[in-house]
């Protein structure tokens, strides 16, 4: 009896290891997936090590997306991007990427937050930096950005200034700095808050001659009571405003990233809305509900619309949504996103086909 059951077991182990060997990648669809996380406040005081830095990248993924992911690229914010962010952290990574051949068929970047801004900087240099190192560049297909905030925060500017001495903060700044950061950073530890200048953030890889597709999915809740928005212009998740966000051309107090389409899903004309877009960025799902960290999450918090249904990547395919109308009071006319009525955000980009 026990001998049968050792070869039962080794049968089991045996068929086992053929079914993870063939699994292969987490990929979305059929491109592996690289995730790169945003802002993570508590690392300006603890000034975490390496492996710490990675624990808090993995961490930051745990409630959706890490079961997605091929690889991260995990960065400490108490760094600046253009200093050892890069030269430590993304520069390292994209060396491995290149060696193991993870993104030989094309690969997906999925960022959150200022996540974004560090993707538009790898997708400006990578090329060249793996090309004079005698290795293969990644071969990146899109972005999915998430909250993206690679036109800066306005927050980011109110606690520079006040940082800096330029500038006092009143009770209502400091009561919108706590909820986000927890307590004031001092001149030592404010990191990577200095790329996350509006005008700072805007010239990082500003003109890249990149045209790697720049997917964005933008939430308009917020999880602080509305104490951030004030400071923030247009609509906004809680932390970056819209015009970060959808990806807009320029700065501004913009109410939807579309000109003919609410957050909400209503369809009308937008006085306020984004006509005009940086290279290569589509602003794919609104979410009306969903806040700068909802939209990375598990939660559902509405439907979702949108007014781009296709999307080509760089390889030549396509990915959208499916969109429908809905009738309500006064003959007024909503667009929805199928299956958005049941499914988070997150749920609905890992399905885009």
């Amino acid at each position: 009896m026990r001998f049968i059951m050792k070869i039962a077991a080794s049968i089991i182990i045996l068929v086992l290891s053929v079914v993870f060997s063939t699994i292969g990648y987490a990929a979305i669809g059929n491109y592996p997936v690289i995730l790169i996380h945003g802002f993570q406040s508590d690392q300006l005081q603890s000034k975490p090590d390496r492996a710490q830095v990675e624990r808090d990248g993995e961490d930051s993924w745990k409630e959706y997306w890490l079961q997605y992911a091929d690889a991260r690229i995990d960065w400490p914010s108490h760094e600046r991007i253009e200093g050892k962010i890069s030269s430590q952290y993304v520069w390292p990574k994209l060396q491995e990427l290149s060696r193991n051949g993870i993104c030989q068929s094309g690969c997906i970047l999925v960022t959150h937050s200022a996540g974004d801004l560090i993707a538009r900087y790898i997708l400006d240099n990578q090329e060249n930096w793996l090309l004079n190192a005698g290795l293969e560049p990644i071969n990146i297909v899109a972005t999915y950005d998430f909250a993206g905030a690679g036109g800066g925060s306005e927050l980011a500017d109110i606690i520079m200034n006040v940082v800096e001495g330029g500038g006092l903060a009143n009770r209502a700044m400091r009561y919108a700095i706590s909820l986000w950061l927890g307590e004031m950073p001092n001149r030592t530890n404010t990191g990577v808050l200095n790329d996350l200048r509006v005008s700072n953030a805007r010239s990082i890889a500003s003109l890249s001659d990149n045209r790697i597709p720049r997917i964005r999915f933008i939430g308009n809740g917020t999880e602080y009571y509305k104490a951030t928005s004030v400071f923030l212009p247009g609509n906004d998740d809680g932390v970056v405003a819209a015009h970060s966000a959808c990806g807009a051309l320029r700065v501004g107090s913009f109410n939807s990233c579309s000109s003919s389409l609410a957050m909400n899903g209503k369809v009308e004309r937008q006085s306020n809305g984004v006509s005009e877009f940086m290279p290569a960025h589509y602003p794919v799902l609104m979410g009306d509900g969903y806040s700068h960290s909802d939209v990375v999450e598990a939660e559902y918090k509405g439907k979702l619309t949108s007014s781009i249904n296709d999307i080509s990547l760089a390889n030549g395919q396509t990915v959208g949504v499916e969109t429908y109308q809905e009738s309500k009071w006064w003959r007024s006319k909503y667009l929805y996103v199928e299956g958005s009525d049941s499914r988070t955000m997150s749920e609905i980009v890992s399905n885009l086909h």
